[in-house]
């Protein structure tokens, strides 16, 4: 299969492309945030209670009264403690599982195009067979790289528009990790503009259903998918 770039698409018209697909699917976009957020919540409350995190939270409150040095001094106790760190390893696995769920989208978003029937199933494609473990190790490698460089800022940024087409590339094409970081920085190059603004536009709409609609976040959680799978296809023209 091989990647060819067409001539460079207009902005408006990959924004229009991914809310055409988040659109058409909302009843899917609320049961991943539903199916995601039960799971990360009973996760959470479980490793919290396991190792003693809310009585961590009322030291940490306590020492806050007392003044901001204490507090500063408690928070590097705290996590400095092997529950604590536990606990942080508890979440990120979480986290790691829960990652491929988003690739559902991607087998959801081309049976639109191939106008195939929709099945709830399809929302786990990214669970079946050997191929899961290829995407968790895309996502270890890429959160820990995250991890490392989100206190700049800057290169969390980076990193995200920089990896922004390796994960259909890999589900689509089956390429490897680096590889598809390899072609993902590629189309970059190429095309900067269209998808630094569209990645602004996707975080920004991601998690504005949260602030002014509450529950509304549930639909706008999962839109990042839809703009990903907007920018791949009209990037990358796959022709086998």
């Amino acid at each position: 299969m091989q990647n060819k770039y067409p001539q460079k698409p207009g902005i408006d018209f990959i924004l229009k492309q991914a809310f055409f697909y988040w659109n058409k699917t909302l009843v899917y976009q609320l049961v991943f945030s539903i199916i995601y957020f039960a799971v990360f919540f009973t996760a959470f409350f479980f490793l919290a209670s396991r190792y003693g995190i809310w009585e961590m939270n009322q030291q940490l409150a306590d020492a806050f009264k007392i003044s901001t040095t204490e507090y500063m001094k408690q928070i590097a106790e705290v996590s400095a403690t092997e529950s604590y760190q536990s606990f942080t390893y508890g979440i990120l696995a979480t986290l790691i599982f829960l990652y491929p769920l988003n690739l559902g989208f991607f087998q959801i978003f081309r049976k639109i195009d191939l106008k195939e029937k929709l099945e709830l199933g399809d929302i786990f494609a990214g669970y079946n067979g050997i191929n899961f473990f290829k995407y968790i190790g895309f996502y270890i490698f890429w959160m820990f790289t995250y991890l490392l460089v989100a206190q700049t800022i800057i290169l969390a940024v980076v990193w995200v528009v920089v990896t922004v087409f390796a994960a259909p590339l890999m589900f689509y094409t089956g390429k490897g990790t680096f590889e598809a970081i390899a072609l993902s920085f590629k189309a970059l190059k190429m095309f900067f503009v269209e998808v630094l603004v569209c990645v602004m536009v996707a975080f920004f709409f991601k998690y504005i259903g949260f602030a002014l609609f509450l529950i509304g976040g549930l639909f706008t959680f999962p839109f990042w998918n839809a703009m990903i799978y907007s920018l791949y296809k009209t990037v990358f023209s796959e022709k086998s």
